[in-house]
């Protein structure tokens, strides 16, 4: 007697479950990259006033989100911008009523327009940008349309080396020379094709590629250290989080409270941030990117050789 028929059930459940885990996947990428935005505001932002007598305005600031700081004068405020411990500032005049104000768009586009808003509203009609972008690129597009291929390069060529390279010391020859390669040429694309910035270019190709090194060397580490689980990590941290988190499109400071602070924790905010200091500020504000990104970078290392060094400790224990 022949064996009945098997059921087709456990074949249609498992699709059942395939397709329930993309959709849940697809939902949480389009929760992740679409609720920073719809939920954006004024976070302690800071701003400046320079003058005396404000009348009231720092503590009607205050309770709409913004941190103030008290500038002696223009000179001072225009200082604080150029050393990015604020986004804009308004300048009373001797009566203490709002006289001027000063943004910096090519800190963030998104609150220069916020803040010009905010000026007209209080009845400025002088505004001055102290860093403005290049007339080629006047809205800093370039920049933030770099924050997905700086995310996404580094995770594809780890991944790319990991499948076509052997032996962890030409990987690790790869990365480093990639992450070179490729900063140089991103860089030279959005200095030269775009005209997203129009000076220090060593400094900001400096930055991408310490930006794609740490994010390279992040999959690497992760990927030898924890198997085909540590993509998966790594795909999290640096797409689905580090990505809409960055604040490259708008600022940190617009996110919801607490997630631009983390997106700053993270290889894509980190690189963003540093890009913005090295292209624009001759540096200023670079400090804290520079510390995650070598954090990270550290860590990918750390677990790169970790991996490698329990490979050859099995490999040595298998019998020849």
């Amino acid at each position: 007697m022949s064996d009945p028929t098997p059921s087709p059930l456990p074949a249609w459940r498992q699709l059942a479950i395939v397709v329930t885990g993309l959709t849940v996947l697809l939902v949480v990428l389009l929760s992740a990259f679409a609720l920073p935005p719809l939920h954006s505001g004024p976070h302690d932002l800071p701003v400046a006033i320079a003058g005396d007598g404000d009348d009231g305005l720092a503590a009607e600031l205050d309770g709409q989100g913004y941190a103030v700081t008290e500038a002696a004068d223009t000179d001072a405020a225009r200082a604080l911008l150029l050393d990015r411990a604020a986004y804009g500032a308004i300048v009373l005049d001797a009566t203490g009523r709002p006289d001027e104000l000063l943004v910096a768009t090519a800190a963030s586009n998104a609150v220069a327009t916020r803040l010009r808003a905010l000026g007209a509203e209080l009845g400025v009609e002088t505004v001055t940008d102290v860093r403005p972008f290049p007339a080629d690129d006047p809205s800093g597009a370039g920049l933030s349309a770099g924050a997905l291929p700086l995310a996404l390069g580094g995770w594809i060529a780890a991944v790319v080396l990991l499948m076509t390279v052997r032996g962890p010391g030409r990987q690790a020859a790869g990365a480093a020379a990639f992450a070179v390669v490729a900063g140089l040429a991103l860089t030279a694309l959005l200095r030269f094709g775009f005209g997203t910035f129009d000076g220090a270019y060593w400094a900001t190709a400096g930055a991408a590629a310490l930006g794609i090194s740490a994010t390279a060397w992040t999959i690497l580490g992760l990927r030898t250290a924890l198997g085909n689980a540590g993509l998966a990590v790594g795909a999290v941290v640096l797409i689905l989080l580090g990505n809409p988190l960055s604040g490259l499109a708008s600022a940190p400071e617009l996110l919801p409270a607490g997630w631009g602070a983390l997106g700053q924790l993270l290889p894509p905010g980190a690189t963003g941030s540093l890009l913005r200091s090295a292209a624009y500020f001759d540096g200023a504000g670079a400090a804290e990117p520079l510390l995650v990104l070598t954090f990270w970078l550290a860590g990918g290392v750390a677990l790169f050789a970790l991996g490698v060094r329990r490979a050859q400790r099995v490999a040595e224990a298998v019998p020849a």
